[in-house]
């Protein structure tokens, strides 16, 4: 397989959806650079994601339950939600619910852009495998990201107790689902399809019932809609 394909069918994925989320927001879209910065992020986070993981098999072990929740899902998305609330949580950028879906998605996509990169280039791979993990782990960090913003989303306009609430689910929920995600993976041998399928389904009808949510509270969407009225 061409260099240029291996390259197109490992970034274009992550690229595409990324673009897909960003331009969902329909009230107050972010700055682009920033955007991209976090996507940048998500990448650099993959080699001590790798150590960590590396370390901690060789300590707990690699049964399916601790690799598949604490391992994979837990050491990735704690990562994700560490660098999403020391470098955005508290920027003047983030103005709206909605704004933590597409940082949060734009931190799971460098990851797992970076990732698929990797392995395409570490193992065999056709243009069918990379397909395949376009539509499965890639798309599926997608929406453990929106998952993850939309708690975000929910912390940064809370007060009082509910802050911590929503910063603890924007950590367990991603968990939750990347968790039961791999568990599939690494436990259901032929027919894992029939499990993953349905499961990618309701994480998109989910994923999406989180984005129009968090669009639907927008304290833009008003300016939005006197804009129109007057033109």
């Amino acid at each position: 397989m061409p260099l240029v394909s291996v390259l197109a069918a490992s970034i274009v994925p992550g690229i595409a959806l990324l673009a897909y989320f960003y331009w969902k927001d329909r009230y107050d879209t972010e700055p682009v650079p920033i955007v991209l910065r976090m996507f940048l992020t998500g990448m650099l986070i993959v080699l001590p994601i790798m150590i960590v993981q590396r370390s901690l098999t060789l300590w707990l072990g690699d049964s399916p339950f601790t690799f598949a929740f604490v391992i994979s899902a837990g050491v990735e998305e704690f990562f994700k939600w560490f660098v999403l609330y020391h470098m955005i949580y508290n920027h003047t950028e983030f103005d709206e619910p909605y704004d933590g879906i597409v940082y949060a998605v734009a931190v799971s996509l460098g990851f797992a852009t970076l990732e698929n990169v990797l392995y395409a280039f570490m193992q065999p791979a056709t243009f069918g495998n990379l397909m395949m993990r376009a539509l499965l782990p890639v798309s599926g960090h997608a929406l453990f990201g929106v998952f993850m913003g939309y708690s975000l989303g929910k912390a940064r306009f809370s007060v009082g107790k509910n802050i911590k609430l929503h910063l603890w689910l924007a950590l367990l929920l991603p968990i939750l689902w990347h968790g039961l995600y791999d568990f599939i993976m690494v436990t259901v041998s032929s027919a894992w399809i029939w499990l993953v399928v349905p499961f990618m389904f309701i994480l998109w009808f989910w994923g999406m019932r989180k984005v129009n949510s968090a669009n639907a509270v927008s304290p833009f969407r008003f300016l939005k809609r006197e804009e129109e009225i007057k033109s």
